[in-house]
């Protein structure tokens, strides 16, 4: 008597298989926007789109893997690991941005941030170097300033007890510890001339570009710095400007302090 054996074909999840698909190919795209627009291979407005594309890519897949994860197990198919998958890639590669975006929506669009809005630094080597199409140097005025103190009330100038050369090198030297692009550094001289200086600031994952302008002004008791920082590209800054000048005045603080 011959026996036959019987075989049961499992089935696999298709919405499983292409929602780990898609949360793979998403991260490429991501990387590639970031990595063209650095190189300078890609203008603002088509590395915005492809980062776009890349997000909206793995918010699909993410969708798509938690739909294909109770499909999978109410019916037992296989590719529950897939969706999964698809599910914490499609989450870590949207985690950063959704972050950047929910704070950055709760602020003023604003792209130009200083801590002395009614004289905000100037920008002198910057408006030789300064792209055509990026946004203008030219501060935004009382309504700008007015939102910018509602916003952020710590952004103020910070007032050193040291002279106007000690808080230029100090300043100078924190600026060469963030690797920012320095264009140009004016040391102060007494009472006759202010300390300047003018950087490019470049963001840590996509390379987004912001003009920064430090001014070094004697006082009565010492000399007091003001920063300004300016998105070159874009219609919000998301908070960016503003976290950055006070990240630089609080190591200048903690800086003199230890002197």
């Amino acid at each position: 008597m011959i026996r036959r054996r019987l075989y049961t074909e499992e089935r696999y999840s298709p919405l499983a298989r292409w929602s780990f698909r898609l949360a793979l190919f998403s991260v490429p795209v991501v990387a590639l926007a970031a990595l063209l627009y650095r190189a300078g291979m890609l203008d603002f407005q088509p590395a915005i789109a492809t980062l776009g594309a890349g997000l909206v890519l793995a918010l699909v897949a993410a969708a798509m893997g938690i739909v294909a994860f109770f499909i999978t197990w109410e019916t037992g198919w296989l590719g529950i690991g897939r969706a999964i998958a698809a599910v914490a890639i499609g989450g870590l590669v949207l985690a950063g941005p959704a972050a950047v975006l929910a704070r950055g929506m709760m602020l003023p669009k604003l792209t130009d941030i200083a801590t002395d809005p009614t004289d905000p630094p100037r920008f002198r080597a910057l408006m030789l170097a300064h792209p055509r199409d990026a946004n203008s140097l030219a501060f935004g005025g009382s309504a700008a300033a007015e939102a910018q103190r509602m916003a952020y009330p710590g952004i103020k100038p910070v007032d050193l007890t040291a002279t106007p050369e000690e808080a230029f090198n100090t300043v100078l030297a924190l600026v060469q510890k963030r690797h920012w692009h320095i264009l140009d550094a004016i040391p102060p001289r007494g009472t006759r001339r202010d300390g300047q200086i003018e950087a490019v600031a470049v963001s840590p994952v996509m390379g987004f570009r912001s003009d920064v302008s430090i001014r070094i002004r004697p006082t009565a008791k010492g000399a007091r710095v003001d920063v300004r920082s300016s998105a070159r590209y874009g219609i919000h800054d998301l908070g960016t400007n503003a976290q950055r000048i006070e990240a630089l005045m609080a190591d200048l603080a903690a800086e003199r302090r230890r002197r």
